[in-house]
């Protein structure tokens, strides 16, 4: 008897505590995200070995209950080096990107899923450069402006751990140009594919304070 109640008690006192928590957003919370990436691989058969590394942390605030807005910013750097012949050959590209964003919390899924839309747009530079083995040449500076609108979910963990499941914009816009060359533009829709959200989805942790 006393073991049945003292499992009653320890099931009561946790039931109680997960009702106590309070999982969402509220006015003047802030919140600090990132998603990170790295990935080397080295193919002997081809001689090639890749390298990438992308690191994309944001910060925000919530200027009510459902509304957030932030900056978010891009490091990456990618290099391609070829070992067949007698000396290596690569070449490289490092970006960086800064842009702001806007959120709005418009459904909850439960009480820890917390499903949000965004409006971002940013400004990202892109440099590289191409070694042939012997000598080293530096490549047009990239510039570009880019601007969407996606969907998003945040599945808390505890009342201040979040995942964050950036899922595919719906609508984008981009245009980047070399220096001394043409400018290039890109524009995307992505209305009636629903099924395929998590195709392109970004995975992070939020943090709130």
């Amino acid at each position: 008897m006393k073991k049945l109640l003292l499992t009653l008690t320890a099931v009561a006192g946790l039931t109680f505590a997960s009702q106590a928590q309070e999982f969402g957003f509220k006015k003047t919370d802030f919140i600090v995200e990132g998603n990170f990436s790295a990935n080397t691989t080295n193919d002997k058969t081809t001689k090639e070995k890749t390298s990438t590394f992308n690191f994309n942390p944001s910060v925000g605030y919530f200027v009510s209950d459902k509304i957030a807005v932030g900056l978010d910013f891009n490091f990456g750097n990618e290099k391609n080096t070829n070992y067949m012949g007698t000396s290596d050959t690569y070449d490289k590209v490092s970006n960086f990107g800064i842009g702001a964003y806007g959120r709005y919390y418009f459904l909850d899924l439960g009480s820890r899923f917390k499903t949000y839309a965004q409006l971002a747009a940013g400004y990202q530079q892109a440099t590289g450069e191409i070694n042939d083995g012997t000598s080293t040449l530096d490549v047009p500076k990239i510039k570009g402006f880019g601007a969407g609108a996606g969907l998003g979910v945040n599945y808390f963990v505890t009342e201040n751990i979040a995942i964050n499941f950036g899922l595919t914009d719906l609508v984008s816009f981009g245009t980047a140009k070399a220096d001394g060359g043409k400018s290039s533009n890109a524009f995307n829709a992505n209305i009636n594919s629903f099924n395929n959200f998590f195709d392109t989805a970004k995975f992070g942790l939020t943090f709130k304070f």
